[in-house]
């Protein structure tokens, strides 16, 4: 006789949704843990200079997230088969999670963790506050606030510095540990004398954890003299005879510049991200918090905290969403909020001749930039789905472009508007506009930054396919960024040519060229057609940037990526450099 088998029942929901919760929770756990053995990694690849090394980790640590979340969606959804919709059982998730992480010091990050988890399996439609973390569940931090940052309290200037880079000691040596401190002291004595702050100290206090980026590390900190508080960043290389103080910077637009929007992202290791950026946003407080998440490495939850400011922003404004200014492109529609420094972009849902390319392709280019070195020239798109408005904020105008141009990527109902897919950018005027409106010198400048940009992109291996100025935009620093992606394309993947001499006069007549012409063939002479500049701005880019229309110029830059020299770039001014 056969003993007869337990019944089998179903489980409660408080048990499943204990279990689908700790799944979450394990999977959030398993991608910390990830991250910071990629992040840790940045130091020994400084001390090492394994710069190749470094630009891997970079690449491994933004694809790391999908990587995890794809794995507990589908976790997930074993789990609760045919209830993974209930959104009863989801609601009781989200309590049992909010205890699991209440003990953690990266809480913030674990609630966007859980969203991505929620919209993937839901693709909600705005935001459900029952199943997802719309704000924080907790009213100030849940855990004990740490020590951010070291204090040196007082004391002589050239003491102060000789103990902070003593502090922040590599297993390689300064190559001239004095003579750092010397030009660092004499530096910061004369920005003091500037502002007309005294030349002594009253404390100084620098953040805990190095920021590694590229071929440097930063020490970020900030200085009390008096009434005076200053940023203080040294900027450190490894050079072939030891580690070298490059540069200080005491401005907090250069420190912004530093983390930039056009930048990829810092690796630092700290184990409490708030409090950490809170010290940072008292060094450049006209920097979004959101910003700062996304800076070092947190670009996740970054993007939630940008979607709690657009709410924020739309819930104490009532300007309208309005067609933004400049050239109307080809491929993407463009919109944004007159008090509001952000942009939205749209895929179109046809582009116009002559363009070839897809919307997969489109997004792809976006992709590209995302897990590149963007050099301070590539401006970061955050991606989003589902956004979901009043319809009200939006112009009639905007309105009926977006219906006629990109139908696929919303939906229109009476009460609101539902974008589909869009990318989130800072708002930058468009360069075509700027030099025609700003003044002389500010027009020159921005033309030789034209240059530097295309330079800086070219140095990292990518060509932006369309030199139109329109293409480009102006921070309000002043740096040209480059923003539209879907002619972009790998600088070793370009065949620059010269331009065959004619063989008879009707050759030169001829509406179509004469020669055969790829799809990857470039002609840098041309490029001069591109520029739409009046003749003395013309003049100025041609007294800077003549080799752009030099073959010889490209080329050289391919045989460098081709034998993987990873080049650096200063993302702060000459000047500022010892």
């Amino acid at each position: 006789m056969t003993a007869e088998l337990p019944e089998t029942r179903p489980l409660t929901i408080s048990r499943l949704a204990n279990l689908a919760a700790k799944t979450i929770f394990n999977a959030l756990d398993d991608y910390h843990s990830e991250f910071t053995v990629i992040t840790r990694r940045a130091k020994t690849r400084f001390e090492q200079q394994d710069w190749p090394g470094m630009q891997a980790d970079a690449v491994e640590r933004l694809d790391l997230y999908t990587k995890i979340i794809n794995g507990v969606v589908g976790d997930v959804r074993s789990l609760l088969m045919d209830r993974v919709e209930q959104k009863l059982v989801w609601a009781s998730m989200k309590a049992v999670y909010s205890g699991l992480i209440a003990d953690r010091d990266d809480w913030e990050l674990a609630e966007t963790f859980y969203n991505s988890v929620t919209r993937r399996i839901f693709a909600t439609v705005g935001v459900d506050p029952d199943i997802e973390f719309v704000d924080t569940d907790f009213d100030t931090p849940p855990t004990q606030v740490q020590p951010v940052s070291r204090r040196y309290e007082g004391g002589e200037m050239t003491a102060v510095i000789t103990q902070i880079l003593a502090d922040y000691a590599f297993t390689v040596p300064y190559a001239d540990l004095t003579g750092d401190v010397g030009r660092v002291t004499a530096v910061i004595e004369t920005h003091l004398r500037k502002i007309g702050a005294l030349r002594i100290l009253s404390r100084t206090e620098m953040a805990q954890p190095i920021f590694y980026r590229g071929k440097a590390a930063y020490l970020v900190g900030r200085l009390y003299s008096g009434i005076h508080v200053i940023p203080l960043v040294l900027a450190l290389l490894n050079t072939p005879q030891g580690i070298r103080v490059d540069a200080v910077l005491l401005e907090e637009n250069d420190v912004s510049i530093l983390f930039s929007f056009a930048r990829s992202y810092f690796h630092v290791d700290v184990k409490r991200p708030h409090d950490l950026i809170l010290f940072l946003h008292a060094i450049m407080p006209r920097k979004r918090i959101a910003e700062l998440y996304i800076s070092i490495g947190f670009n996740k939850h970054g993007k939630t905290a940008l979607y709690r400011d657009m709410l924020h922003h739309m819930a104490y404004s009532r300007d309208q969403f309005e067609i933004a200014q400049g050239e109307k492109g080809m491929v993407m529609t463009v919109f944004t909020m007159p008090d509001y420094d952000l942009v939205l972009k749209l895929i179109k849902d046809r582009f116009a001749y002559p363009k070839r390319t897809t919307h997969q392709e489109v997004r792809s280019k976006y992709k590209l930039v995302f897990r590149h070195d963007r050099a301070g020239r590539l401006v970061d798109a955050q991606e989003f789905e589902h956004l979901k408005f009043e319809r009200h904020r939006f112009s009639a105008e905007l309105l009926a472009e977006l219906q006629n141009v990109a139908a696929q990527a919303i939906a229109v109902t009476e009460t609101h508007v539902i974008i589909k897919h869009a990318y989130v950018e800072r708002r930058v005027t468009p360069l075509n506009l700027y030099i025609h409106e700003a003044d002389e010198e500010a027009a020159k400048t921005a033309v030789i930054e034209y240059g530097n940009a295309i330079k800086d992109m070219a140095a990292t291996n990518i060509f932006p396919g369309d030199l139109w100025l329109k293409n480009f935009g102006v921070t309000r620093h002043g740096r040209v960024v480059f923003y539209d992606y879907d002619e972009l394309t790998w600088l070793t993947d370009c065949r620059f040519r010269k331009m065959p001499k004619a063989r008879h006069f009707d050759d030169e007549l001829a509406a179509a060229p004469w020669f055969t012409v790829d799809e990857n063939d470039v002609f840098p002479e041309e490029f001069e057609h591109f520029l739409g500049m009046p003749g003395p701005l013309r003049e100025v880019f041609m007294a800077h940037h003549a080799d752009l229309l030099d073959v010889a110029f490209w080329r050289s830059y391919q045989e460098r990526h081709r034998a993987r020299d990873v080049i650096h770039f200063y993302p702060y001014r000459q000047e500022r450099r010892l």
